[in-house]
């Protein structure tokens, strides 16, 4: 296999530091939205960001991922629908109670109206195989692994552009598929809403758990 140098800056251990508090901060201020304005945003930067996520690491460099980007409203408004069908029966009757009782104080429900408002839904797909130039079924490997890592990316990368972001997963998400056209290969693995929030947003009073609960050191 062909190879480069690598570009790497290295840095002084209080440079390091402070980049790494640095970042923190930022991304401690990224928040999960639900009331987008229907202000445009530049398609150039949503495509700055996307190329982003596509730098995530993947089993054997597959880059097992697709990302169908909406903004057509009459597609909006049918992701809406399928969403929310899907959404209207979980809430009802597949949702635990624990599971009612742990969303209620932030305030969700069956109704997803940020679907058609946001200027872009990009619905990320993982690819469970790729098909080479004969027709020869590829099969990617840690492919929920892989999409999830670049959807990461992506979040944090519409966060660094001075977007707002929301992820949405209705469950099931088959109806995804067939709104835009993409093969049983591929498995809808979220909605990711990206937009301007609403001036004045509000979003709940969480806390983030300490890093002594969330990491271990040995």
């Amino acid at each position: 296999m062909k190879t480069i140098t690598l570009k790497f800056q290295d840095r002084d251990e209080a440079e390091m530091q402070s980049r790494a508090e640095s970042f923190e901060q930022f991304m401690l201020s990224r928040r999960t939205v639900r009331d987008f304005s229907d202000r445009p945003v530049p398609k150039e930067v949503i495509e700055s960001c996307l190329l982003t996520a596509n730098s995530a690491p993947s089993g054997a460099n597959r880059q097992p991922w697709h990302f169908v980007v909406v903004s057509d409203p009459a597609l909006k408004k049918q992701i809406r629908k399928g969403a929310e069908e899907e959404e209207h029966e979980f809430y009802a009757d597949r949702a635990p109670k624990d599971w009612l009782e742990a969303l209620a104080p932030l305030g969700t429900d069956a109704n997803k109206p940020f679907l058609e408002t946001a200027p872009y839904l990009i619905v990320i797909f993982a690819q469970k195989y790729l098909l080479d130039e004969k027709g020869k079924k590829l099969k990617n490997y840690f492919v929920t692994e892989s999409t999830s890592i670049a959807a990461g990316l992506l979040i944090a990368a519409l966060h660094n552009a001075g977007l707002a972001s929301l992820t949405h997963t209705p469950s099931p998400m088959k109806f995804l598929n067939t709104i835009l056209g993409r093969p049983i290969s591929e498995k809808p693995l979220m909605i990711l809403v990206a937009g301007y929030p609403i001036k004045n947003v509000q979003v709940p009073a969480i806390s983030r758990k300490p890093l002594k609960e969330i990491a271990s050191f040995r």
